[in-house]
């Protein structure tokens, strides 16, 4: 990152938030770091890491896709045993306080937005290796989806609660239809069908006149347009196919639609945050991009396709020869992070595959690599520590860094592994 961009970066961060949310957020962070003596191994790993992101020292790794590969879905697996019921943890997170890991070890509860979206990277990863056991296990987090489900088709927002503390949220919902989608592809299930027509059903309600999601839960702003509910209409789309549903094929283009229409000239997208509006994650980016191509890719829609393509470019400019990519950007992409968001990177590396597959552009595979052999470079592999081995961190640094520090969040994994077994079939193919 170039030294003239920190004053920059640091000003940006400030006008971002009132002052008062700086300072509970550096409270966290000091509570954080005032536990992190009684976690040896993770304050080693830690320390190892923020020890490379000042010295540049992540060495990215060449091939090995199916070594890293194997190791991403166990720490899936792993995940997924250790919270009581068959939903997959949030993640580890070594430092919390009690409150956010009340089963005391680390593990969070299971999260049925992320557990959704698994079900489709272990699947793929069952059918690839030929895995009856992950086969089996994936069809336990399904039916335990369609068990959580809300009554109004919906899925909550957040870690899984109680039914009368549970919030309705779109993306969540398209999140987990993608799930059900994978599973029927493969074989039917009529639980599962009917859990995935009460999901379409809520979405497509749920659009409204300008093509937004409207219903977006209780963990991110308030704000009307969340671009990044693009995404849901790849689920969405996928689910009309199966049953022939025209009416879930339309909703799900005018979702892919109304984000497409959020794109600025340079390839930016609006009202594309969690938190910060004028500087989204690469998380929520890779979001929007993967939604746009792969809706696309279904539809037969050379916008869409042509949307993503115009979005991944800008991104291509800014990536380090290493790999290395900022975790968030400006308008005018210019870099709003001093660190990386590991699970945006691993989304854009899928996205560049993607690319790569659907319009033959070399520079996207180039850029796939890069990401992608930064990433093996920081997954945990060796660790005698079994909640850590086989995970990607949240961000790089994983202690300091901004987007779900001091631990490794199961989505950060779950894209890991998309990306692996597209490299891995890439590879493949060519040789």
């Amino acid at each position: 990152m170039q030294p003239l961009a920190i004053p920059r970066i640091l000003l940006s961060r400030l006008r971002a938030r009132p002052f008062k949310e700086h300072y509970w957020a550096l409270c966290e962070h000091l509570a954080r770091l005032g536990r992190l003596p009684d976690q040896t191994a993770f304050a080693r790993l830690a320390g190892k890491d923020q020890l490379r992101f000042l010295t540049n020292g992540v060495q990215p790794v060449d091939g090995a896709c199916r070594q890293r590969a194997h190791a991403a879905a166990e720490w899936l697996i792993r995940a997924w045993e250790s919270t009581p019921d068959d939903g997959v943890s949030m993640g580890y997170f070594p430092c919390d306080p009690v409150e956010r890991s009340p089963l005391g070890n680390g593990w969070r509860p299971s999260y049925p937005e992320t557990t959704g979206y698994i079900i489709v990277s272990l699947l793929d990863y069952a059918i690839r290796f030929s895995d009856a056991l992950m086969r089996e296990r994936t069809m336990a987090m399904a039916h335990w989806e369609a068990e959580v489900q809300m009554a109004s088709g919906a899925v909550q927002s957040g870690v899984i609660t109680i039914p009368a503390r549970q919030r309705p949220a779109v993306f969540n919902t398209g999140m987990v239809l993608q799930g059900f989608a994978a599973i029927l592809k493969h074989e039917p299930d009529p639980r599962i069908e009917q859990a995935a027509r009460r999901a379409a059903d809520f979405l497509i309600a749920d659009v409204g006149a300008d093509g937004h999601l409207r219903t977006h839960g209780h963990c991110v702003t308030d704000r009307p347009i969340k671009t990044y509910n693009g995404l849901c209409a790849w689920g969405l789309y996928q689910f009309g196919e199966l049953v022939h549903d025209a009416a879930c094929r339309q909703a799900a283009l005018r979702i892919a639609q109304a984000s497409m229409r959020m794109q600025r000239a340079n390839g930016w997208f609006s009202h594309n945050c969690l938190e910060r509006d004028e500087a989204p994650l690469t998380h929520t980016i890779g979001y929007t991009l993967q939604g746009l191509l792969e809706t696309g890719v279904l539809a037969g829609d050379a916008a869409l396709i042509e949307s993503a393509r115009r979005g991944m470019l800008p991104i291509l400019d800014a990536l380090s020869p290493e790999g290395f990519l900022p975790g968030r950007f400006h308008a005018n992409w210019t870099p709003a992070s001093f660190s990386s968001c590991l699970t945006g990177n691993a989304q854009l590396a899928v996205v560049c595959y993607r690319l790569f597959q659907v319009l033959g552009d070399g520079a996207f595979l180039e850029a796939g690599h890069r990401l992608l052999d930064f990433l093996k470079g920081l997954q945990v592999i060796g660790s005698p520590a079994s909640p850590m081995r086989g995970a990607l961190a949240g961000s790089f640094p994983m202690l300091l860094g901004e987007y779900q520090p001091a631990g490794f969040p199961n989505w950060a994994t779950k894209y890991l592994l998309d990306a692996l077994l597209l490299q891995d079939r890439i590879i493949e193919g060519q040789a």
